[in-house]
């Protein structure tokens, strides 16, 4: 049963950056992808971007397009997300997940609080 780990999370100042990690316990790049989601107090989960591990076709939220970035290291079973501008809107828990099957996430990470104060 493969495993996801998320790290880099913690307390930034608003336009600060931070560098979340994600690290499979398997081989994960026969997936078709994998993503970063985060859930912030009261409100449902949301898709914040998303990584192809077959052709590295990326999306990424319209509230954070031009802010965040997601890459992968695919030798590394691996996902990142670089998120740079942050504002505490931001402030959620983010969940790395993965797709290994047509039209759903089916692997989750246990989350990865991100704080951003005013």
């Amino acid at each position: 049963q493969v495993q996801l780990v998320e790290s880099g999370g913690g307390l930034v100042q608003a336009g600060g950056s931070l560098r979340l990690s994600c690290v499979a316990s398997g081989r994960t790049s026969s997936w078709y992808r994998m993503g970063w989601f985060r859930q912030a107090p009261g409100k449902e989960r949301e898709l914040v971007a998303s990584i192809s591990w077959s052709d590295g076709s990326t999306y990424t939220a319209d509230s954070v397009k031009g802010r965040f970035t997601i890459s992968t290291v695919n030798a590394k079973n691996s996902v990142y997300l670089q998120m740079n501008s942050l504002k505490p809107e931001d402030t959620a828990v983010y969940y790395c997940a993965g797709k290994s099957v047509p039209h759903q996430y089916n692997y989750w990470g246990q989350g990865t609080q991100v704080t951003v104060s005013s």
